[in-house]
């Protein structure tokens, strides 16, 4: 299944019904009065987050989606039904924006959350509803109001509590095969990964949700590479873990590439939690680890932990490091969540 995360729809409630003009024309019943129906409201546009989606793909090929109109009211007093809604279901991570790209209408981060995008157009009154006590028979009834119609952009942000930055072939994809059950593509070139993957990772009967994104080049904020547009699905993360290849020329420099893009893409990134990690430490000698330790130390100013996801070194704590920082960032999050206690005295 093609991984598809930014999707543009067109959307429209149903018109309403318009109300009936009609009279009652019954055998013995000499004035028998106005009985038209009013119209059924048009069918509404929602937006539902549903369980078992992870990608957009199912607006590649339908982008159009319109709610049925009202019915039309009928004699006998029949008011018309209401129009059938229609859901657009989207993973957990969407959000909804206007067709501008900048306004959001909706974030879709709740399984079962419902939000309506567009109301159906009420129905008109049919002649019944005109009467007064000085127009016993009026002749006139209202058309239904119009439905609304916009275009909208859905744009899926991927939750994961941790994420996996750095430069291309940082070992990124061999870290996230090696931790959990995820099969992402592996090669000895760059940008072997073309999408973001996710995978659970266990550690110490604990449960993390771990997300890695194509790898960033310099400049990937105007455009170059693969770009800064897949950075969007590590914003929810808790925390990140910048993998730096100890087989690169300088690991300091390979460090600042990938902190310069994100301070560049901003959004929240620049201040999240970061560990720092040397990998690939089984594919250079000591002496050399050695040195890339120290370089990549003085550009992160702090302490690099050395891992090998071939060999195993290192992963585990890095992992209860991840785990640590992502429980930490949880806990503060419910704190502010919780509504205040009232005081009483």
């Amino acid at each position: 299944m093609k991984f598809l995360d930014q999707a543009k729809v067109f959307i429209r409630s149903g018109d309403g019904g318009a109300g009936s003009v009609s009279f009652r024309r019954e055998k013995f019943i000499e004035f028998g009065g106005p009985d038209g129906g009013d119209g059924g409201r048009g069918g509404d546009v929602y937006v539902e987050c549903v369980e078992g989606l992870n990608t957009l793909i199912d607006y590649r090929y339908q982008q159009h989606f319109k709610a049925r109109p009202g019915g039309h009211g009928m004699g006998k007093n029949r008011a018309g039904g209401k129009g059938d809604d229609i859901i657009l279901k989207v993973p957990k991570g969407t959000q909804i924006f206007d067709e501008d790209g900048e306004t959001m209408i909706a974030d879709m981060t709740e399984l079962g959350q419902k939000f309506r995008l567009a109301k159906g157009g009420n129905g008109g009154f049919g002649n019944a509803y005109f009467t007064t006590s000085t127009n016993r028979a009026p002749r006139r009834a209202n058309p239904g109001l119009e439905g609304e119609e916009r275009w909208l952009w859905l744009r899926l942000k991927l939750i994961a509590d941790a994420g996996l930055v750095g430069l291309p072939n940082a070992g990124k994809s061999t870290f996230l095969a090696s931790v959990t059950a995820a099969k992402p593509k592996i090669a000895d070139y760059p940008f072997t990964t073309l999408h973001p993957g996710l995978g659970v990772v266990r550690v110490d009967e604990r449960e993390f949700v771990l997300a890695d994104i194509p790898g960033l080049i310099e400049g990937a904020h105007e455009g170059l590479g693969l770009g800064d547009r897949f950075l969007g699905h590590v914003e929810r993360c808790r925390v990140l873990l910048h993998l730096v290849d100890a087989t690169s020329e300088h690991a300091g420099k390979s460090y600042k590439i990938v902190r310069a893009e994100l301070d560049a893409y901003g959004n929240g990134l620049e201040d999240k939690p970061e560990i720092v990690a040397l990998s690939k430490a089984d594919a250079v000698t000591p002496e050399v680890l050695k040195e890339q330790k120290a370089r990549l130390k003085r550009a992160a100013k702090k302490e690099p932990m050395v891992i090998s996801a071939a060999s195993g070194q290192g992963v585990q704590d890095a992992l209860r490091a991840i785990l640590a920082i992502a429980t930490e960032a949880q806990h503060i999050e419910a704190a502010a969540s919780k509504p205040a206690e009232e005081w009483h005295p």
